[in-house]
């Protein structure tokens, strides 16, 4: 087979070679019959419950419009489990928590605002503790929360794609997602977006959560796809709640429509669902997230490593505070007059695609998602010692 390109963007990504070849053939011919979808559903519902131990308390749904279709979503199926719970209460009475620690988490927050019907109240915005006071370069510590009493919602980011920063698995971090100070409902109404580093490793405190979505084009499969988990009591009679003045969610929009058929209420995405169950399946053969979670901290330390060498040497300089860093989209500057450029084209000469920075905050962006594997990492640390080697700054 000719040699492919290693794919280091940030979405859509790299698929497993075998994944895409089984693909293939079933794209021809899918178990000898073209009416087992309903049945093939079931399966990769199962082994998303297997992989990341969802308990019955938790409806896993699958649907379109990717992650930004869901920063609507879960604020009108929230608010409209609020109307429920507080028939009285009035609408600025209703607060939604966002936490901001970039640049999705900014958009999930100013889509609130913008469909109006609520307060929203930033809990942490992570902009105050950089230097410049503007730039998404850190997790804010525990110090910095300020969660409402009775929230519709309390939305977090687990790690932000364009920006590099990521909520860290250690619970005694500084860098985690302060669980303890959220407030002590027995539902709480916890919304996690884990759109670019799902099915990397295991999600801390899923019981908790009342909502968690991701895209599939990051770690399990082609564009096109959402994942929903969504905890058994948030999905509503959102025309119940209409009817108590809530505003009205489009029928697509709504968790109950999804779950009353099964996510098969119109077309849903078949491809994008065939070959996530396929993933998913590899997955399992190789051991679940325990594998991957192992693969992902080697994978992630290896290019810190080099990215330390490299600002050592004066060439690289990480984006991100020290602690903070995403495991998935490792984010830094290529300093020097024309070296961005050079180290974009001498990547791509080797076959190393899609390094280039989100264009609002430019530099390199490496994105190490579960499919691109050590060997291929491998050879961007190669590249990237040889490169800080060639131009190192020699300091007087």
């Amino acid at each position: 087979m000719e040699s492919r390109a290693i794919n280091f963007g940030a979405g859509p990504s790299a698929l497993p070679t075998s994944v895409l070849q089984e693909a293939t053939k079933g794209l021809l011919n899918f178990k000898g019959t073209a009416s087992e979808f309903t049945a093939y559903l079931q399966s990769v519902e199962q082994n998303i419950r297997k992989l990341l131990d969802v308990q019955p308390t938790h409806s896993i749904l699958f649907t379109q419009g990717g992650g930004t279709t869901q920063f609507s979503a879960v604020v009108l199926n929230m608010l409209a489990r609020h109307r429920l719970l507080h028939p009285q209460l009035k609408d600025e009475d209703r607060v939604l928590d966002y936490v901001v620690t970039g640049s999705w988490s900014k958009k999930a927050a100013e889509e609130a605002r913008r469909m109006g019907g609520s307060t929203v109240n930033i809990a942490a915005d992570s902009r105050k503790y950089s230097k410049d006071q503007k730039s998404f370069d850190n997790i804010p510590t525990a110090d910095a929360y300020s969660f409402s009493n009775d929230p519709a919602l309390i939305y977090y980011c687990a790690n932000e794609t364009v920006d590099g920063v990521e909520f860290s698995a250690e619970e005694n971090s500084p860098a985690s997602f302060p669980f303890q100070l959220l407030p002590k409902n027995a539902l709480l109404p916890l919304v996690g977006d884990y759109s670019s580093s799902f099915m990397s490793r295991p999600i801390p405190h899923l019981s908790d959560h009342a909502i968690i979505y991701a895209g599939a084009q990051k770690n399990v499969g082609p564009a096109g796809l959402t994942i929903l988990i969504v905890r058994n009591d948030c999905i509503v009679d959102v025309d119940a709640a209409t009817r108590l003045g809530a505003t009205s969610v489009p029928i697509c929009l709504s968790y109950k429509t999804l779950a009353d058929h099964n996510s098969l209420f119109n077309t849903p995405p078949v491809l994008s669902i065939y070959i996530t169950g396929l993933v998913l399946e590899y997955m399992l053969q190789l051991g679940g997230l325990d594998y991957y979670a192992d693969l992902t901290n080697r994978k992630s330390r290896k290019v810190y490593d080099a990215l330390k060498d490299g600002e050592n040497k004066g060439i690289f300089k990480s984006k991100v505070k020290e602690g903070s860093g995403s495991q998935m989209n490792v984010v830094f500057d290529v300093l020097g007059e024309g070296l961005l450029a050079k180290f974009v084209a001498g990547a791509e000469e080797r076959g190393m695609k899609g390094l280039k920075g989100h264009r609002s905050v430019g530099g390199i962006r490496v994105s190490i998602y579960n499919a691109v594997t050590e060997e291929e990492t491998d050879q961007l640390i190669s590249y990237m010692e040889q490169f800080a080697g060639q131009h190192e700054v020699i300091k007087e």
